[in-house]
């Protein structure tokens, strides 16, 4: 555990505030979640009594506070490749592969992004979750956001909290979609396999926006972008409005070869294991010099493959004219 300790003035401009807004002002390093919880803990004291987050300061009064961080076991740095996308000295854009996991945790102790990240940048070990701000499966595909320094890490926050973090997908779908759309529904634990999401009543909103790109025979590719970030959002929404990703192990349940299907697909859909998404975009303030910041990654060459021998099923034009790349959000695409 470590602790820092700030003497703290109320200046004449915060006057009237409530505490908890006060302190994000005077300690921007620090998250409104996280000085809320040192208030809560009695860790601030204001001309040395203990107060709510919602008190108002007055001008003048002294506030102490112990900046308390747990340190945890922490995972050590493995010489692990990455493919890096952007970087500079606040933040890192890796574009992740299948099968690689993000964090450590139970049955993935080592291996990880993260431990490849700490081995390229060791001063991430200082940060909340070595500054990986957001997940992506294990066996989703595309770019992840990272902050090398704490007030990148809690601006960036506060930007995913509101919104502003514009997050892009590619996916292939089963079955024909007919129109873009969005999927306005909560997402949860599911009821009694608790390793599951689903859509439930008690779960937390969930926004899901797509738009056709391609529709094929029996199955679509959609450009999706995410309007929250739940656990499983994209494929969990999709299998709600039965179109579950294709080779979703978890949400598409059983695999179904649609009649008249080609051997060369057939083969293709069975060999596909794992779900059919690829983080493809990211957009955001950079969070020194507030200039916009977008970055791109090629769907991996297995995702591209299943579009052309999926394309060639129905006969289209052959699969190397066609660039799936440059299909993007604003223009839907269909046969």
């Amino acid at each position: 555990m470590e602790t820092t300790r700030y003497n703290l003035t109320i200046p004449e401009n915060l006057a009237g505030k409530r505490l908890d807004q006060a302190l994000a002002v005077l300690l921007p390093d620090y998250s409104r979640s996280r000085l809320k919880e040192w208030i809560l803990a009695g860790e601030v004291t204001v001309d040395g009594a203990g107060v709510t987050p919602r008190y108002k300061v007055r001008v003048g009064q002294c506030v102490d506070v112990n900046a308390i961080i747990e340190v945890q076991e922490r995972p050590q740095p493995e010489p692990i490749s990455l493919e890096i996308v952007f970087e500079d000295d606040a933040i890192l854009v890796i574009n992740k592969p299948v099968g690689l996991v993000v964090h450590p945790g139970a049955g993935n102790p080592s291996g990880t992004l993260l431990n490849g990240l700490l081995h390229h940048a060791p001063d991430l070990a200082n940060l909340p979750r070595s500054g990986i701000l957001h997940r992506l499966d294990k066996n989703t595909s595309g770019l992840l956001l990272v902050a090398k320094t704490l007030p990148a890490h809690t601006h960036l926050v506060r930007d995913l909290q509101e919104r502003a973090i514009t997050r892009e997908y590619r996916a292939v779908c089963a079955g024909r979609v007919t129109a873009g759309g969005h999927v306005d529904a909560p997402i949860g634990r599911h009821i009694t396999q608790r390793t599951r999401m689903a859509v439930t009543d008690k779960g937390k909103p969930a926004v899901t926006h797509y738009r056709v790109l391609a529709r094929f025979a029996n199955h679509t590719f959609l450009a999706l972008r995410l309007g929250t970030g739940r656990t499983h959002q994209i494929r969990v929404h999709m299998a709600h409005v039965r179109h579950a990703l294709v080779g979703d192990p978890t949400y598409g349940g059983r695999l179904r070869i649609p009649s008249g299907t080609s051997p060369a697909l057939a083969t293709t859909l069975r060999g596909f294991d794992h779900q059919a998404l690829h983080a493809s975009k990211l957009a955001f303030q950079h969070p020194l010099v507030g200039e916009t910041i977008e970055c791109h990654a090629p769907l991996p060459g297995n995702f591209c493959n299943l579009l052309s021998v999926l394309a060639e099923d129905i006969n289209a034009d052959p699969c190397d004219a066609v660039d799936w790349d440059r299909m993007t959000w604003p223009q839907p695409i269909s046969n």
